[in-house]
Order: C-alpha cells, then structure tokens, then sequence
C-alpha cells in the first residue's frame, strides 16, 4: 500500500463502513466501503502514528458514537497488539486526560498483545485495577 486515504475521507468511509448493515462476512463483502477497513489495518502495522491519529479524529467524531466499539475491538486492538510498548505511556496519558478514550480503551481485548502491556491497557481504563469493575 503505497498511497494513504486522506484523513477526512478515511473517517467518512470508516464511519460509513462500520455503519454497514450486518456484521457477518457475506455482508461485509457487499459493503461498497470495505477497502478502508483493509486500509486501517494496514496502518495499525506499518504506520501505527497515523492510526493513532485516525482513531482520535474518529472517536472526536459525532456520527461515529454508534460504532465505537468497533473502533475499539479493531484498529485501537490492533495497533496495541503490533505496538504497544511504543504506545503504552500515551495510551495511559490519554486515558488519563480523556475520559471518552478510556471508556473506548475499555472494549478492546487482549488480542497479540503482552501481559505486560494488558494489565498497563486494563488499569488505565479502569485505575483501581483490572480486576474491578
């Protein structure tokens, strides 16, 4: 992948992706705007700051709130399991500072990341621990 999506089309066509109707695969191959999904992972792997950047102008976007947790459980998921000990101390300062990114930080999982790195992601979204709700 040679040329990125601008940022404004990329949370257009993310929004309008994760509207889609059905989350199953053969709904998902019927959705006109699936080449940006396969774009966000790209980026959570091989530009992990231009994700960072996707997935705060996307949570900072009204029409998104519905599809959140899709954010969460993917593109966030993902760039911590490929780059969490470059991200971690962000991730723990912007859940600090960000009360709607740690409620987000909250609905991924544990996915390819370390231990190390999700007991950090579990107790920056809930500070009393990972193991209190």
């Amino acid at each position: 992948m040679t040329q990125s999506y601008p940022l404004p089309k990329m949370i257009d066509e993310w929004i309008s992706w994760a509207a889609w109707p059905g989350r199953d695969s053969q709904a998902q191959d019927e959705n006109p705007f699936k080449a940006v999904s396969y774009e966000f992972c790209w980026l959570t792997e091989h530009d992990p700051e231009r994700a960072w950047e996707a997935i705060f102008a996307i949570l900072a976007e009204p029409r998104a709130a519905p599809h959140l947790d899709v954010l969460a459980a993917g593109p966030l998921e993902e760039l911590l399991s490929y780059h969490g000990e470059t991200f971690i101390e962000r991730v723990e300062l912007a859940a600090t500072s960000n009360p709607s990114f740690a409620t987000l930080l909250s609905g991924a999982g544990q996915f390819e990341m370390s231990n190390a790195i999700w007991n950090r992601v579990q107790a920056a979204w809930n500070p009393r621990g990972p193991d209190v709700a």
